[in-house]
């Protein structure tokens, strides 16, 4: 109890009521697997290479790149990632972590600046100075164009004459360029500086400006004097230029371009490239004139030397746990979503498309064992394209797990990177169900609970189906846990199918186990306050008092079955749960019982003749 030493009137906060639990996110969404561009962790990397959260299609595209196939070697193939991150946006999702694996191709020769394993593109200004890509990947070999920007005349007489000429605006390391009057025609634009005419300010203790060249002469009040800054435009490859302006050359500048584009900008860690440069050699004057010199018959230098490297196997997208020992060595793949607790949804959207069968399993293999040892998140997995019904069937089986569920078959969309000529049939492609699925979860759960089941829901964004499920074919594949997606004619194109993949009949399907996920994740992350408390009975009646008014707002959302919440769910944590042994040892055990809502899997109405003098 509180200390009362002194008398006094002592004044006390207390409370009267039981905690709340608040629910967690269900909706939120992890990809591991291949992008174009984007953060990854790599040798000497940027430190922000941990999976980013993506909130609409439009970010995906600047942080990791757009549709456009990826290079694997000499041959091309489809981004499944990036296609899938727009199709969870097309249907409903809203919040999307992705992890991209990167996996270095050695033999790729080495361009300047570049690395040959690492795939990050890059080019020498000079010997001080390197333009480099901040991630690994083909869209990093982008155009970068530095231009000379001049300003007005900023020279005014300062009224003490000691001061001589000054500049307005003007702080310590500010390039100018100082032209005598009367001036020779001016350089404008991107123009080069004339010889001798660029000069460094610097500022002394009394607040006078002096304006350094190589001899620091005294300029004639006369002069017309002009502040020269840079800007840098960068064009990644197929898209809108991003523009730097107001850059200076040295560090002392707010501006300064070592800041702004350096390798971990926290304020704009999605930036494509950073300037590898260290100072003070060369001067700031040095830097200007290089940067601006890469420039031949005003082209911009394009960085070379980024590539997609090789194909991801089953292993690299689960990634490997951080490194204890090394704080650079971070989390990749899988296992880099695994250390981001709001997900509860993953999917490999690159799982399903390897050449093997084989190949696809080990994919799914390391996605289910994920979700299981993260136990609060559900994967959706995708079987391999073109599977035929002996084909799914057999893969299905070679699987057991309650935090998972299969769908199939592949969906079909017309090519969004393809403009066809007129006349000709567009372009169609083949994706895996994942992303679209993993949509539809969401956008189910943010409309009406996690305990509605992801089913008899429109799929958005596509043209058909790879292959027709019809009545005959779902009654084969449905016992089995295979999710059928399927065409109705004036229904249009819906998921038909709520099963995980499990052979336990208690976790038949999905909604019954991400309902649980959610529960037992709510109550794990609002009781984390119960930790060392007094393991007595107010404790225990505080406890079943707010785990009872959780399940209460879930049966009247319609989540818990019953008429009466005595019917829906218990709690139980008193001396009935527990033994001596259990309290010595520090333990305190409630027990909470639930009974969830299952969906209407068949809905089924018996009709037969009635008479008025028929009793039923």
């Amino acid at each position: 109890m509180p200390e009362y030493l002194a008398p006094g009137v002592y004044v006390e906060e207390v409370s009267f009521r039981s905690k709340s639990i608040e629910g967690v996110p269900t909706s939120t969404t992890g990809f591991a697997g291949m992008t174009r561009y984007g953060p990854v962790q790599y040798t000497g990397g940027p430190k922000t290479s941990e999976p980013r959260l993506i909130t609409s299609f439009t970010e995906f595209e600047r942080v990791y790149g757009g549709l456009e196939p990826l290079l694997i070697g000499t041959d091309e193939r489809l981004c499944f990632l990036a296609h899938a991150a727009r199709a969870f946006f097309d249907n409903g999702g809203k919040r999307l972590y992705v992890s991209r694996v990167f996996t270095p191709n050695p033999a790729t020769p080495a361009p300047p600046a570049g690395d040959p394993a690492l795939g990050v593109a890059g080019r020498i200004v000079n010997a001080d100075a390197t333009w480099r890509a901040r991630w690994p990947g083909r869209a990093g070999n982008v155009l970068v164009e530095t231009k000379v920007v001049r300003s007005g005349n900023i020279a005014y007489v300062h009224p003490d004459p000691t001061f001589g000429i000054q500049v307005k605006r003007a702080k310590a390391g500010a390039v100018v360029e100082i032209l005598a009057a009367p001036p020779p025609p001016l350089p404008t634009g991107n123009d080069p500086p004339l010889a001798g005419t660029l000069a460094v300010v610097e500022v002394a203790a009394n607040g006078k400006q002096t304006f350094l060249d190589s001899g620091g002469a005294q300029v004639p009040t006369t002069d017309n004097i002009r502040l020269v800054e840079m800007q840098v435009i960068v064009t990644p490859e197929a898209d809108s230029p991003v523009v730097y302006d107001e850059l200076a050359a040295d560090p002392r500048q707010k501006r300064y371009i070592g800041k702004i584009l350096q390798r971990d900008d926290p304020e704009d860690e999605n930036a494509i490239v950073w300037l590898d440069y260290k100072p003070p050699v060369p001067t700031p004057i040095d830097l200007l004139l290089a940067l601006r010199g890469n420039i031949s018959a005003g082209n911009p230098i394009r960085l070379q030397g980024g590539h997609d490297g090789l194909e991801a196997s089953p292993d690299d997208l689960a990634g490997n746990e951080a490194d204890p020992d090394d704080a650079a060595k971070k989390a990749t793949g899988l296992a880099a979503l695994g250390e981001i607790d709001d997900i509860a949804i993953v999917a490999l959207p690159d799982g399903g498309g390897y050449d093997t069968a084989v190949a696809c399993a080990q994919a799914a293999d390391r996605l289910i064992s994920h979700a299981e040892r993260s136990r609060y998140r559900i994967a959706v997995v995708d079987a391999p394209q073109g599977s035929s019904m002996t084909e799914i069937r057999a893969f299905r089986g070679g699987f057991d797990s309650k935090y998972a569920a299969l769908y199939h078959p592949w969906i079909e969309i017309f090519d969004p990177t393809e403009r066809p000529s007129q006349g000709a049939p567009p372009k169609r492609l083949l994706l895996p169900p994942s992303g679209f699925v993993t949509g539809i979860y969401a956008r189910s759960d943010i409309e009406r609970g996690v305990h509605k089941a992801p089913a008899n829901e429109v799929v958005r964004g596509l043209t058909r189906f790879e292959a027709n499920i019809n009545k005959g074919r779902q009654d084969v594949l449905n016992p089995e846990g295979i999710n059928a997606l399927r065409f109705f004619e004036g229904r249009g194109n819906r998921v038909w199918g709520a099963r995980t993949m499990s052979s336990d009949p208690e976790w038949k399907y999905v909604n019954v186990r991400r309902l649980f996920i959610y529960i037992e994740h709510s109550i794990d992350k609002g009781t984390q306050w119960a930790v060392f408390e007094p393991n007595g009975p107010r404790l225990w009646a505080n406890i079943r008092q707010t785990v009872e008014d959780f399940l209460l707002v879930l049966w009247r959302d319609g989540a818990l079955l019953g008429d009466k919440p005595e019917q829906a769910y218990f709690v139980r944590c008193d001396r009935t749960t527990m033994t001596q042994n259990d309290l010595d040892n520090g333990r305190m055990i409630c027990l909470v019982g639930v009974a969830p809502v299952k969906p209407a899997e068949f809905v089924i109405f018996r009709i037969g003749q009635w008479t008025g003098d028929a009793k039923v």
